[in-house]
């Protein structure tokens, strides 16, 4: 088993007053030769957006895009003419595919959103742009594993163009919980939202990152009570 960490306090920060947002691999301004991505797994951006405030209109292509709002409400509008609202609870998805243009605002003048946007590399390039998103139920990811992400449609949670698989858990103190890998040679990048965790031997903190790979199945005990986000990516695509 090879490991990687990334303390929550190692990250690149930039604040441009309406938004702060730390970057645990490189992007914009923040460029680390050492932190570019983790497998397919390519920006991972912990981002805080003031009321009123956001993303104006910008260009994607060829990139599977996941927003995950932690905290108050995200608006997205796209040039396929896609609009939906997403809170604590939903998972936003977009296939960039050939090409796509998009905004994401705080959909609130009263009170800042907090959200993970996360870019994974896909599979196929130059598909038909696709967006979705789903609500999920929190207590189903009370001391287990929710999936919110796969490659297939017919699997749960939203799906991408990439041989990956997402999943929430939200553990109790002293709760214990291994997780398999779905595939031969992917990784597990672990990012702690909420609490500390030890995650095979290896204690983690709030904001902590840290990539596991050539191992089948990681080890979870939570020190205190946790809240988690695994992204099992391929580690060579």
């Amino acid at each position: 088993m090879k490991t990687v960490l990334h303390a929550a306090d190692s990250r690149g920060h930039a604040s441009h007053g309406w938004l702060n947002s730390y970057h645990t691999f490189s992007f914009a301004g923040y460029n680390n030769p050492a932190r570019v991505h983790f497998g397919a797994l390519r920006v991972l951006n912990d981002d805080t957006v003031a009321a009123g405030m956001g993303f104006g209109t910008h260009p994607h292509d060829n990139m599977e895009i996941i927003s995950i709002p932690l905290e108050g409400t995200l608006e997205h509008k796209d040039s396929a003419g896609n609009h939906g609202i997403i809170r604590q609870g939903d998972v936003q998805v977009m296939s960039a595919g050939t090409g796509i243009a998009h905004s994401e605002k705080n959909h609130s003048r009263q009170e800042q959103v907090k959200f993970l946007q996360i870019w994974v590399f896909p599979n196929q390039r130059n598909v038909t742009p696709r967006y979705d998103q789903q609500t999920f139920r929190a207590e189903d990811r009370q001391n287990q594993f929710q999936q919110i992400l796969s490659p297939s449609p017919d699997d749960a949670g939203v799906w991408i163009q990439q041989d990956a698989w997402f999943h929430l858990a939200d553990f109790s103190a002293g709760h214990a919980a291994d997780y398999s890998l779905k595939k031969p040679g992917n990784g597990v990048y672990v990012f702690v939202l909420e609490g500390d965790v030890t995650v095979s031997s290896q204690p983690l903190h709030r904001r902590d990152g840290l990539g596991v790979w050539e191992t089948d199945t990681l080890q979870f005990s939570a020190d205190t009570n946790a809240r988690v986000l695994l992204m099992e990516v391929p580690m060579s695509f």
